[in-house]
């Protein structure tokens, strides 16, 4: 009799997980600013992580930095302002031009 119960809880445990993976992998619907605000969130983990993440790898922290550089327009400003001769005023004739080169 107790091989029975047994065998019967093992299906029933099956069968419960089965339906609970289903349910699980179901996509919930969401709107867009439930998707924004969820995603702005920032949590403790993901905060220490990113932080032991820039302490462990200092050349993705290097990166990370000459990115938003870049997106504010301002990475290696130093540098082309120190140029001399005719390269300064190739960078000049670029920055006139909107950075489009004609070909």
């Amino acid at each position: 009799m107790s091989d029975w119960a047994g065998l019967a809880f093992l299906v029933l445990l099956v069968i419960g997980a089965v339906i609970g993976l289903k349910s699980l992998s179901k996509p919930r619907t969401r709107t867009a600013e439930e998707f924004e605000r969820n995603a702005a969130e920032t949590t403790a983990i993901g905060s220490i992580l990113n932080a032991l993440h820039d302490v462990t790898d200092p050349a993705a922290s290097r990166a990370k930095e000459v990115r938003m550089q870049m997106q504010d327009g301002r990475f290696l400003k130093k540098k082309r302002e120190g140029k001399a001769g005719g390269i300064a005023g190739e960078d000049n004739e670029l920055e006139t031009t909107g950075g489009e080169q004609n070909i």
